[in-house]
């Protein structure tokens, strides 16, 4: 099956033209496209619109289907992601989704709490995708303005944060169901593991296998 996939932005640039054309099997799905284009996405958190329309990574492709991959739109102004071993500054996330437009911005921290410290492990780049994707679909579900999220991996101390959202809206109820939603995907579905660390002993906590 030959595929002609549109590309746009940063994604453009690095190709050298605005679409190229994937050979896949019969078959084939969103995530099997996005794999085969590993080398030129890299890093980046990409989405699939198929027909127009944003597409799950499960979605079989179909050969004339209208294919595109789209980098964080406006250049990741309004969705913003981290994974990292840097300590989390709630009040910086803030400020990047602050707009003019915005009455209401809410955040969560969830901090270590009861252990001398957590241990996180992530696999960083599915995981900074993952919380890319989850970010734009609360964008869109939530009618937010702008959502931020940083996931700190490695040693973090008791009292301090390994997560942090933040959400805007004109109004409070879209920015408190933007970061309600987007923690609580993020906890179920980014690849990351934790650790609890007391007196020397060590024990991975139990969580849920990913939807």
């Amino acid at each position: 099956m030959t595929l002609e996939v549109r590309l746009f932005a940063m994604l453009r640039e690095r190709a050298g033209s605005d679409t190229i054309t994937v050979e896949l099997e019969p078959g084939a799905t969103v995530g099997d496209l996005i794999g085969s284009l590993s080398d030129l996405i890299g890093a980046m958190p990409v989405r699939a619109a198929v027909n127009r329309e944003y597409s799950l990574e499960g979605q079989a492709l179909e050969s004339g289907d209208e294919v595109a991959l789209i980098p964080p739109v406006s250049g990741g102004s309004d969705i913003h992601v981290a994974v990292s071993e840097e300590p989390l500054s709630l009040d910086r996330l803030s400020r990047s989704v602050g707009r003019d437009e915005a009455g209401a911005i809410v955040t969560f921290s969830g901090v270590t709490r009861e252990v001398e410290k957590l241990e996180y492990e992530a696999y960083a780049e599915m995981a900074t995708e993952k919380m890319a994707a989850i970010l734009t679909e609360v964008l869109a579900a939530s009618g937010a303005l702008a959502i931020a999220a940083e996931h700190r991996i490695g040693t973090v101390p008791l009292g301090e944060p390994s997560v942090i959202v933040a959400a805007s809206s004109a109004h409070r109820p879209e920015a408190f169901e933007a970061a309600r939603a987007a923690i609580d995907r993020i906890k179920a579905e980014a690849p990351i593991w934790k650790q609890e660390v007391e007196g020397g002993e060590a024990r991975w906590v139990e969580g849920t296998t990913p939807a």
